[in-house]
């Protein structure tokens, strides 16, 4: 009988975008498949104005004043999206998790007792408790990387997360 691995999940939350968008930049060089990472965050502050626009087939066409920080990945996770999550209110979102965000959207929308983030969160394993901790860390403005795989892959990603000034680090086991 074979046996199937199973995945876990690694989260590291961060005080500002250009340190999560560092430690990316690490997990890159560590070998960690980018298809696997995922960066969530308010794009902007309310001094700001305008982050950008996206329409179908284009990249986005203005970044206003976070353009060098979000576009350095743009190129480099898998998928992007900004939702506008009430009560959070805007986040960009790259990586695979913007599929596990747009799946929960329907069941958030019937009413139930956690945040579209949270809730995506819940899905892939993260415990309901972390997943609402780490949706209010977002709300205040910090910014977390995921990063989902095998042991590992969660193993080698530990290694840079570990020496990357996070203020958390947390292995979640599937």
């Amino acid at each position: 009988m074979t046996q199937i691995a199973r995945e876990s999940s690694i989260i590291a939350l961060y005080e500002t975008h250009s340190a999560a968008e560092a430690v990316i930049k690490e997990l890159a060089k560590a070998g960690v498949e980018m298809k696997n990472v995922s960066i969530i965050g308010k794009p902007f502050h309310t001094e700001e104005h305008v982050l950008g626009f996206y329409t179908a087939g284009d990249r986005m066409k203005f970044w206003g004043g976070q353009g060098a920080l979000w576009g350095g990945l743009w190129g480099m996770l898998f998928g992007s999206e900004v939702f506008l999550l009430p009560p959070i209110g805007p986040l960009v979102v790259m990586g695979p998790l913007v599929g596990w965000i747009a799946g929960t959207l329907e069941v958030a929308a019937a009413g139930g007792a956690m945040g579209v983030l949270a809730a995506a969160l819940a899905s892939i394993g993260i415990p309901k408790e972390s997943a609402l901790k780490y949706e209010l860390e977002v709300k205040s403005g910090k910014f977390f990387v995921l990063a989902k795989g095998t042991p590992e892959t969660i193993e080698r990603a530990q290694g840079v997360l570990s020496r990357s000034g996070a203020l958390h680090v947390s292995v979640h086991n599937a």
